[in-house]
């Protein structure tokens, strides 16, 4: 039984996995969990001494619950990583030191995500916390999760003060594909719990969403950075309720 497992999710990740699984080799094993990357990513995970297994993509959820069921007899403990993140010596330390804390059924981890380059700590990128230090038959995720998965712990929360090195989004390309996902997801969302957009909504919610962005989460203290951030999530913020108009529009 080995005491900790490192395991990353992939799908074209050739560009990262390398430097990702290097920060990684003070877990006991490490096992890249692919989608059926198109790119060289499993090449350069065994390349890197990872195993590697690859599983059809559902969702995240299903992935995740999928890695957890694949370890549950080798492993205590599964760190999930991915792909565009690193683990600090010191995060790496701290990791070996609680898991040695038997009452505890998972962990947070703050990160210190960099947005086009820049390190990005107010307007709600910090500190963050994602759960993904998990004692193996402790935790699962909520099926009724696809995005933006949500652990379920069969014990104490605990949370480690070490973040993550997260590098997010590398352009606006790649900022807009992602969050062009997210509106459409969480539009369904809305969609599926019978809410129904008012004709204010199209404006009063994207300032709602700036307000708590720039003011609230504190968004001011990255200067430009952080306004130009909050007025663009507040701009999907209004997308998704245009994508929520136009579903309510095709069902009905």
């Amino acid at each position: 039984m080995l005491r900790l497992i490192a395991i990353v999710l992939t799908y074209n990740e050739a560009e990262h996995i390398t430097a990702c699984l290097e920060t990684l080799r003070f877990a006991d094993a490490r096992l890249v969990f692919d989608s059926g990357s198109l790119d060289n990513t499993q090449d350069l995970a065994r390349l890197a001494g990872a195993e590697v297994m690859v599983r059809p993509f559902d969702n995240y959820t299903g992935q995740r619950n999928a890695a957890l069921e694949a370890v549950k007899d080798r492993a205590e403990w599964v760190l999930f990583v991915d792909a565009d993140e690193r683990v600090s010596p010191a995060l790496a330390a701290e990791i070996q030191q609680v898991i040695n804390q038997p009452e505890m059924a998972g962990w947070q981890i703050p990160r210190h995500n960099y947005l086009f380059g820049v390190l990005t700590k107010g307007a709600g990128w910090y500190p963050d916390y994602q759960t993904r230090l998990l004692r193996v038959g402790s935790a699962r995720y909520d099926p009724a999760r696809q995005v933006h998965e949500t652990v379920l712990l069969d014990g104490p929360l605990g949370t480690i003060k070490e973040p993550f090195i997260h590098y997010n989004y590398k352009d606006l390309a790649q900022f807009r594909a992602k969050q062009n996902k997210y509106v459409q997801y969480d539009a369904q969302m809305l969609y599926e719990q019978g809410i129904k957009p008012r004709p204010y909504t199209y404006l009063l919610q994207p300032l709602r969403h700036f307000w708590w962005r720039f003011v609230t989460l504190k968004g001011y203290r990255d200067g430009w950075h952080g306004l130009w951030l909050s007025a663009l999530m507040a701009w999907y913020e209004a997308r998704k309720y245009w994508v929520l108009r136009r579903l309510r529009q095709e069902k009905h």
